[in-house]
């Protein structure tokens, strides 16, 4: 959503009212030890933010093969726990954030914790980035949109990725993983929810930034939170 440049190891974002929460989160992070997220450095002269660079790979569409490893799927899960766990001092701060605070405000949500933001060393998760869009909420709501991306739940078909009938098991352990009382038929309403307001927001940004393809992103996201809704994991499904 912004232009983002590299400076040796670092790198420099936009920087905007939110940024002081998002060091405060990252911060956190550093002090419980996780290596997986990049460290705040403070402000460049010209206002941009510092933060150190994540060697590795960053997938894109169409994902890799590696990316539906059942490793990966464990690693997404056990790592999103971690900085659940460690957000939780920041869960009563409401203001300051880029998106809106959710209730319950359990945990400080990453928001777009996606295989397009995870950096891997190899074909194992080695890291997280962009927290631009971060803020309190209830963990269920990361979770719906990494089990959207990641089990899938989408309405395509990327190649490579598990069949169809994979998918409620594939489920059903990435929340066993983050170690959630949630059952995965308690998971899809959270889901739809999550890309409904994917879609308003896709909207607003295609609108505002002259992109037409989010608009049709939008439309994508309605028809799958639709299909959700109504229970139904995969395509086509009953």
């Amino acid at each position: 959503m912004g232009v983002v440049s590299r400076l040796g190891e670092e790198v420099l974002r936009p920087a905007g009212p939110w940024t002081p929460n998002v060091h405060r989160l990252l911060g956190l992070y550093a002090a419980a030890g996780i290596a997986e997220t990049p460290r705040p450095l403070g402000f460049a002269a010209d206002g941009r933010e510092r933060l150190s660079f994540l060697p590795g790979v960053v997938p894109n569409y169409p994902l890799p093969a590696w990316v539906w490893a059942d490793s990966v799927l464990d690693d997404a899960a056990v790592l999103l726990r971690r900085l659940h766990d460690a957000s939780l001092p920041l869960t009563g701060l409401r203001d300051g954030w880029r998106s809106p605070v959710r209730e319950p405000a359990e945990v400080v949500c990453h928001n777009d914790f996606a295989p397009y933001n995870l950096v891997f060393a190899g074909e194992r998760l080695h890291g997280v980035i962009d927290f631009d869009f971060c803020s309190p909420g209830p963990r269920v709501w990361d979770l719906a949109y990494l089990a959207y991306r990641l089990a899938p739940l989408t309405g395509w078909m990327e190649a490579g990725e598990p069949a169809d009938d994979a998918r409620a098991a594939r489920l059903a352990r990435l929340l066993a993983s983050y170690g959630s009382d949630v059952t995965p038929d308690g998971l899809l309403p959270v889901v739809a929810e999550r890309l409904r307001a994917l879609a308003d927001f896709s909207d607003a940004a295609s609108a505002e930034l002259g992109k037409p393809e989010l608009a049709e992103h939008a439309r994508i996201y309605r028809a799958d939170a639709e299909r959700l809704a109504a229970g139904r994991i995969a395509p086509g499904s009953d």
